[in-house]
């Protein structure tokens, strides 16, 4: 039993220790941040105790084999009072307008914010049971199942294809995709900005290996692509605005006409499993936010330039290309996913093949939550 529960120990070790790693990243007129280090303590402190109780707790005259098996109480969970939500500054508007808190308060639940660079690291943070959801590209689900995260697709977002692009320098010579061929390229492996580059590449008949990647997360990106130690950035907004303006960056292509969809809204499977009423209010409020916000585009940019530290301009430029609306889980949206994984493995860059399916849920766990459309 010892033995187990030390292996236990190790394996979520490693798993808080890969967490830790994700960077702290700083850059002009931003600020990222990784999960706060409480979580981690908080981990750790829960980790020890639950190896403190489970060691007293088995009695060493006891042989495992033939312990009787404990009651099984029929009573379902009771709903989490606390929903660690975490998010990018894409999506930021959720946050900036408080819904969520408001529609949780009467029953007495609130909401943790945990903010991360881009999805890969989110998911992460999600893997190891520091967040219950957020909403992500769709490229960092196919990277994470083929990690192993226990995760699950609740809803897609509406595809904005205008608001990434791969940006080059004013004055570069690469005018074309075809150009990119031998170029370093910055962006987040296993983001949405990776899968676009995949696509474009292809569309421009230069294969993934004949290109030079740079992982880099959007702050180490951009200062890479500011001191000219890169040829290509691909970015998505506010970042890609942001960048149009501060460095004069020319857009090679954008993703109209490349990508057909936009990100997820993702959850742990245990979190939406025991948890289906507030999945039900997290999407309800969503939904009136991204219809309120496509009919008041000025005021999005408004109430969000002053938050993420961007021009009013910029911000309404960043805006005006996205596109608002929450989408279903359907065949389309499966099959469009199933697609983005068999293009990851195809291309070696994950370690074994991807079947989506195995992150959804049955048609009527989806249909006591999804958006009505």
């Amino acid at each position: 039993m010892t033995s187990l529960i030390f292996r236990h120990l190790i394996a979520r070790w490693r798993s808080l220790i890969k967490f830790l790693n994700l960077p702290l990243q700083k850059s002009p007129g931003f600020r990222f941040y990784t999960a706060p280090l409480p979580i981690a303590g908080a981990f750790i402190t829960g980790l020890c105790l639950s190896l403190l109780f489970a060691a007293c707790s088995s009695p060493s005259n006891v042989s495992t084999s033939n312990t009787s098996a404990s009651p099984v109480s029929n009573s379902a969970p009771q709903e989490a009072k606390v929903i660690r939500f975490g998010y990018q500054k894409s999506l930021i508007l959720l946050k900036a307008k408080g819904v969520l808190e408001k529609r949780f308060a009467p029953e007495g639940k609130s909401v943790e914010w945990i903010e991360f660079p881009a999805g890969p690291q989110l998911l992460e943070a999600m893997n190891v049971g520091s967040i219950d959801f957020g909403h992500v590209g769709e490229s960092p689900p196919i990277f994470a199942q083929a990690a192993g995260a226990a995760l699950t697709y609740v809803a897609g977002i509406a595809p904005s294809p205008a608001g990434s692009a791969i940006l080059v320098p004013e004055n570069s010579q690469i005018k074309q995709l075809s150009d990119l061929k031998g170029k370093k390229i910055a962006f987040q492996k296993g983001s949405s900005a990776h899968l676009l580059l995949v696509q474009a590449l292809e569309k421009g008949g230069v294969k993934y290996s004949e290109i030079e990647p740079k992982y880099l997360p959007p702050a180490d990106a951009r200062a890479a692509f500011v001191k000219g130690s890169v040829d290509a950035w691909v970015i998505w907004d506010p970042f890609y605005a942001a960048a149009q303006k501060a460095t004069n960056a020319r857009v090679l292509v954008d993703g109209t006409g490349i990508n057909k969809q936009g990100g997820y809204y993702i959850g742990s499977r245990k979190f939406v499993t025991e948890n289906p009423q507030s999945v039900k209010a997290i999407l309800e409020e969503i939904q009136k936010l991204e219809e309120w916000s496509a009919q008041n585009r000025d005021e999005v940019a408004q109430t969000l330039a002053p938050v993420l530290g961007i021009d009013l301009e910029t911000m309404k430029k960043a805006t005006s290309r996205r596109s608002f609306g929450v989408v279903p889980i359907d065949e389309n949206l499966i099959n469009l996913q199933q697609g983005v994984a068999d293009t990851y493995y195809q291309l070696k860059l994950i370690p074994k093949q991807v079947n989506v399916r195995d992150a959804l849920l049955t048609k009527e766990q989806y249909a006591a939550f999804s958006p009505k459309t």
